[in-house]
């Protein structure tokens, strides 16, 4: 494997922006005069935050999406969200952000957009590629890397525990999140920050002691369902031999399933009480505890805590247990050392699902009878996993040690920091459950980063008008991602669920599987390392508070790169007009006018080594899933990456352009703060892999030259409807989001593209559905358009009475891929959250609503429903039956009865008679409090506060989608009816701090 120099150039950005946070302009930036931790007076907490600011980055306007300062919550609201994830507590919090929840399983992966699609959207590499990059206190996470699903037949799920690495997040140690969308505050993270950044500061020492604890329990509540049985199915079904058979009868010709056959039979025909065995109320519960406290010369802050969370449905759910250490020790009047480790351990209970279980084993047993919806029969299938196990735990640490040199107005700061992360998962399923053949699987993984910067700062100040600052530094980041994987079928017995192995040396097959059963062993292994290398340098002048101009410089070098275009040298200029201090007098009612603007570009990475060396030889997975290595005369040799795709010579970097501009108001004393942005983005140069070569046995080639532009505007509104107003007061704030992209090139000048099921046309949106458009049935064969004595055909079969209306678009008298039509979207246009606060006393009521507009899904769910000819029986992965088909879905009536017989089968999913509008409304959390700080202050000396809360989580949908949730859709925007339901929640809980 190739080895791969990464250096990302920058000191990272620091941000903080706590509610209600007053916020004065100067030198052009915002700062915030907030003293969240109590200790911001204390000599050691001022150069703490001094030690942050220059370890992380320079805290400056110009930097900085001046945006978030309407996003972020106060730390006790942070705190008392029932979220596991980092993704769903943002879900609803910012403007430009986008988050798939397709799942309600708790731990799952969710994908995070900002600032729209930078590529087609064509598997999980491309997701891996498209996401923003998390920082926690200046440490850059490090993801999963996609690589392990070249040797996967099915990508529904990673191979390992699949687990969302953000899930290790407390939200108790956080004190701010920044969501970074401009270039003017992503530039210092380069190529790591293209896609965004989503900065997370922990809560830090102090010098006063400080004692907290925050507790929360509660329950998921089991989702009600309307179930059918064999007898609904069967009636359902009867309506198309009706029509469409010459008895209105099936007969053994029909290939009729014999679960339906058989109306006697009370496995399939008895009640349908299956539920009381799938769902389940889930219990939720989180303890948090943490105590910070020492002197002017050290301080530290410890947490620890642990959470559960249970899914509603297949017996899902989640344990963290997690610790967080800081501290900063300062020995001399001009040296500070700081230091942080967070460590978490992640347990995951995974869904039984048919599905994800047999592609895990790549293995389809006989799918002709369906799991019975007889609670006591599907009680015995259960019993079978009494057998099995499958135990997934992910194990992650993150942590930093730094040291700063504060030399008046030169300050040096270096620090080396780390990620890692590592996932197991041990997997058996005896032979009563695959056909009496077991299934055992064994996977470890890590993923690791490790990064040393260093920087120097210098500070200039002339007069009372002029201010300058300047910053270089070079950062040098070393990645690592490794996994071990093997499974084997055919075990000795389903009581020792191990691979046996000879144990004689001198056996030939030392080493192997016994022979006596001959078990069938497959193994992997892969590795691969990225590096990057960066240097950096920045002004910023401002004059007078009014006129703010920074540029940055940066050249990164990286290990994917091709050796002829190694390095990539990239410029930020980002501009500031303070036009209150400017021009405006003081009796004006605006208290903030700020114009700001940034123009730049930044770096991508490749995410795969492949690509550095141009043409590369490899091993092959063959039909069996397992790695084929080809002989020639008795040797084994490599192969070319037939499977992955050709890759050439001359693959130059990918770099995105961003344009943004943006306004920010306050008027009436900051009672109404406005935030407006726009922006237009355009990611360049990027590769795609195109279907050619087949002739050479390649599946694709990757070509650069591929480029999509996203254009929208971001609108941050908050009032202050009723400060002061005697004891009630009501703070309703709005962000919305509206994007557009656009696929503005393609490789080698080509105007369109068919990859898979998709059409790509340069000037359209790349996440568009291509689909035939339908507009009803034909009765009769007389109805049926005649071309020239020939019918209108499909493919060149002859359409007939009962099959669908398909538009002949071009006018050829065929119904062909030349007629699919580009439409609909699968992510919304338009997205945003509305949040209102109210408090009355020591009362208070928060609402949060969520909403998507302008997004289709297509209900492959109800498609492969009504297409069950072709579906029952057929031994492919979509054809699995789950248990949660006998659950009702969807408008039934809303779709014509074709015949389900014609060989043009006429409910296939590429068409809009399945497309549907996905726009939606939530309400996704109503919180009610209560302080009692007041109250018990007399009888509790020491108690700073004390404050209960009942929260309420996904309570209500508003949507014209006739499936179960708008929100459990793929990545390709279909709904696929596989996804968890997300639950609603509801939980109380107590916060006290002493």
């Amino acid at each position: 494997m190739r080895i791969t120099i990464i250096l990302t150039g920058c000191a990272l950005l620091y941000l903080t922006y706590p509610a209600y946070a007053a916020r004065n302009f100067s030198g052009g930036a915002y700062q915030s005069t907030v003293d969240t931790t109590g200790a911001a007076q204390d000599s050691l907490r001022s150069d703490t935050t001094l030690v942050r600011e220059l370890a992380i980055g320079r805290r400056d306007s110009v930097f900085t999406d001046l945006s978030a300062r309407f996003m972020s919550a106060a730390p006790d609201d942070i705190a008392r969200f029932p979220a596991v994830s980092l993704q769903q507590y943002l879900k609803d919090q910012v403007a430009g952000l986008y988050v798939q929840e397709n799942t309600g399983e708790p731990g799952s992966v969710q994908p995070m957009y900002i600032r729209g699609l930078p590529m087609p959207i064509l598997s999980n590499k491309e997701v891996y590629q498209s996401q923003p990059l998390v920082v926690v206190d200046g440490i850059p996470l490090i993801g999963e890397h996609p690589f392990a699903f070249d040797i996967q037949q099915y990508q529904f799920n990673r191979i390992g525990p699949a687990t969302n690495l953000l899930s290790n997040i407390d939200m108790n140690n956080i004190e701010s999140v920044a969501v970074l969308k401009d270039l003017a505050s992503i530039a210092v993270y380069g190529p790591l920050g293209a896609n965004g950044v989503i900065a997370i500061t922990t809560k830090q020492p102090g010098t006063e002691r400080k004692i907290s604890f925050n507790v929360y329990a509660g329950a998921a509540q089991r989702p009600t369902v309307t179930t059918i049985n064999g007898a609904y199915e069967n009636a359902f079904r009867k309506q198309f031999y009706d029509r469409y058979t010459a008895t209105g009868r099936y007969s053994a010709d029909d290939s009729y399933p014999l679960y339906l056959s058989d109306s006697l039979n009370a496995s399939y025909y008895g009640p349908s009480n299956w539920t009381d065995s799938y769902y389940q109320t889930g219990l939720l519960y989180s303890a948090n505890a943490d105590i910070s406290g020492g002197s002017e010369r050290a301080n530290f802050r410890f947490a620890a805590g642990h959470l559960r969370n249970q899914g509603v449905a297949d017996e899902t759910g989640l344990k963290r247990y997690n610790a967080l250490f800081n501290i900063n020790m300062k020995p001399m009047k001009w040296l500070l050392f700081s230091a942080m480790i967070n460590g978490n351990r992640v347990q995951r209970d995974r869904n039984r699902s048919l599905r994800d279980r047999f592609a895990t084993a790549s293995y389809i047993p006989d799918p002709s009878s369906p799991l019975s919806p007889n609670d006591e029969i599907y009680r015995q299938y259960l019993a079978q996993f009494d057998n099995s196990f499958d135990n997934n735990a992910t194990n992650i640490v993150e942590g930093h040690a730094k040291l700063v040199f504060d030399l008046n107005r030169v300050k040096i700061a270096s620090r080396l920091a780390v990620d890692y992360n590592e996932g197991y998962r041990d997997l058996f399923y005896p032979r009563t459950l695959m056909e009496e053949n077991s299934f055992a699987s064994n996977y470890y993984g890590y993923n690791q980063r490790l990064i040393f910067d260093n920087h120097v700062t210098y500070d200039v100040k002339t007069g009372d008008r002029h201010t300058l600052f300047v910053e270089g530094g070079g950062v040098l980041q070393w990645d690592a991602f490794k996994y071990n994987y093997a499974y084997a079928y055919k075990g000795i017995n389903d009581f020792i669920k191990i691979n046996l192995l000879q144990s004689d040396p001198n056996n030939g097959d030392y080493l192997n599987p016994t022979a006596f059963p001959r078990q069938l062993v497959f193994k992997f292994l892969d590795y691969t390392k990225q590096n990057l290398v960066s240097f950096y340098g920045r002004g910023s002048y401002n004059f007078d508070n009014r006129y703010t101009v920074s540029l940055l410089l940066r050249s990164d070098g990286s290990s994917n790169a091709q050796p002829t275009s190694r390095w990539l040298f990239t410029p930020v200029l980002s501009v500031g007009w303070n036009i209150r201090n400017d021009l405006l007098t003081e009796g004006t009612p605006f208290s903030t006018f700020n114009l700001r603007a940034s123009a730049g570009r930044i770096g991508r990475l490749n995410a795969f080594d492949n690509f550095s060396q141009g043409p590369s030889y490899s091993t092959q997975v063959g039909y069996t899933g397992n790695l084929i290595t080809p002989g020639y005369n008795g040797m084994g040799v490599l192969t070319r990456p037939y499977e992955f795709g050709w890759s050439g010579y001359g693959i130059p970097w990918a770099y995105t352009d961003q344009l943004n501009i943006g306004v920010d108001l306050g008027l009436a004393d900051e009672r109404i703060q406005i935030n407006l942005d726009w922006y237009t983005k355009y990611d360049r140069n990027q590769l795609l892999g195109i279907p050619s070569y087949a002739e050479f046995g390649y599946r694709q080639s990757y070509e650069a030259g591929m480029d999509v532009n996203n254009t929208g505007v971001e609108l941050l509104m908050r009032v202050d409807a009723f400060r002061g107003a005697g004891n009630f007061s009501w703070t309703p704030s709005l962000n919305i989001n509206y994007n557009q992209n656009k696929l503005t090139a393609l490789p080698g000048g080509r105007d369109e593209l068919v990859i898979n099921n998709r059409l790509f046309r340069v000037g359209e949106r790349i996440d568009r559905f291509w689909l035939l458009q339908n507009e009803g049935i034909y009765l009769s064969d007389a109805e049926v358009p005649v071309t020239n004595g020939q019918p209108l055909r499909y493919n060149g079969i002859p359409l007939r009475a009962g099959d669908p209306k398909w538009v002949d678009t071009n006018g050829d008298n065929l119904i062909d891929n030349n007629d699919r039509m580009l439409m609909g979207s699968i992510f919304p246009k338009v997205s945003g959250g509305f949040t209102n606060q109210f408090r009355y006393g020591k009362w208070s009521l928060d609402a949060n609503f969520y909403f998507n507009l302008g997004r289709n899904v297509l209900n492959a769910d109800m498609a492969n429903r009504f297409d069950f000819v072709n579906r029952e029986g057929a031994i492919e992965i979509n054809a699995v039956k789950e248990i949660t088909f006998w659950e009702k879905h969807g408008d039934y009536s809303k779709y014509p009865i074709y015949n389900p017989w014609s060989n043009v089968i006429p409910y296939r999913m590429e068409q809009d008679l399945f497309l549907e509008n996905g726009s939606f409304l939530k309400l996704r959390t109503l919180s009610l409090g209560y302080d009692l700080t007041e109250l018990l202050s007399k009888r509790m000396g020491t108690l700073d506060r004390l404050f209960v809360y009942c929260t309420g989580h996904n309570l209500f949908t508003l949507s014209p989608y006739t499936g179960r949730d708008p929100e459990l859709v793929d990545f390709m925007g279909y709904d696929t009816g596989y996804g968890l339901p997300i639950p609603r929640t509801y939980t109380l809980g107590i916060r006290m701090n002493l």
